[in-house]
């Protein structure tokens, strides 16, 4: 429920013309423009963000932002929530396949190894990206102290084979960025820490784990989907999906 802090801040914000974006080529859909509108801040606590939260809103660096597409409604927010989820038969695959991997979970902190790992990542899954890979771009988008956060590392020894980026709400943590080692793609780091990421979600009391978007059609959108049971946010309210 929103509290009386969260609600005033609301209020206050539905007073504003939140800044737009230029329209720009959907990155998921083809033929499609994407907008975002949204504003920049130095410091939000996770009380409020989490009230953006459940208003579509998510997080990059110092900026909160939700999607006003023209002519297009398909970006939906997915959380799962935590105390429900049972992870299907592949991804209790993936969980014994990665039995020699360990997590940390610390404060989020700017490491070479990460950055190096990031840059590796980068290169690999998203050639030709636009993505500033520069030093600078990499504190500034992932390690800016706005939020409450948390950072998943994840080693095969001493080795960083994957690193989590997390924001820290009352009841839930919402995945900001995850990046892999890209010559271990077959353990499938990434299903790995959602997984992971949910079992600390629930030890730590939260109730939900946002996904971020999800795009129906959108194939690198689709893994989020199989984390179930979860819910979409639609027309400010979270929902179970409708069965297929």
């Amino acid at each position: 429920m929103p509290t009386p802090r969260s609600t005033a801040f609301l209020s206050w914000l539905d007073e504003q013309h939140l800044p737009e974006s230029e329209t720009y080529p959907c990155p998921y859909l083809p033929d499609r423009r994407a907008r975002q509108f949204g504003f920049t801040v130095d410091a939000l606590d996770g009380e409020l963000y989490e009230a953006l939260l459940d208003r579509g809103m998510r997080r990059s660096g110092r900026a909160f932002y939700g999607m006003c597409c023209p002519a297009c409604r398909l970006c939906l927010p997915l959380r799962v929530p935590v105390d429900t989820f049972r992870a299907s038969r592949s991804q209790r695959r993936v969980l014994r396949r990665n039995r020699d991997v360990r997590v940390a979970f610390a404060p989020p902190r700017f490491r070479r190894d990460s950055f190096a790992l990031y840059r590796r990542y980068l290169h690999h899954q998203h050639p030709g990206t636009p993505q500033d890979d520069s030093e600078e771009s990499f504190r500034d988008i992932l390690y800016t102290d706005v939020t409450d956060g948390i950072e998943a590392r994840y080693l095969i020894g001493d080795r960083l084979v994957g690193v989590s980026l997390l924001d820290v709400c009352p009841d839930s943590l919402s995945a900001v960025y995850h990046f892999f080692e890209p010559t271990e793609r077959r353990r499938s780091i990434g299903v790995l820490s959602v997984l992971l990421e949910i079992e600390h979600a629930r030890a730590t009391g939260a109730r939900w784990y946002h996904l971020g978007y999800w795009i129906k059609g959108a194939r690198s959108m689709q893994y989020k989907a199989d984390y179930r049971p979860h819910e979409l946010l639609r027309d400010g309210t979270w929902r179970a999906p409708a069965p297929d």
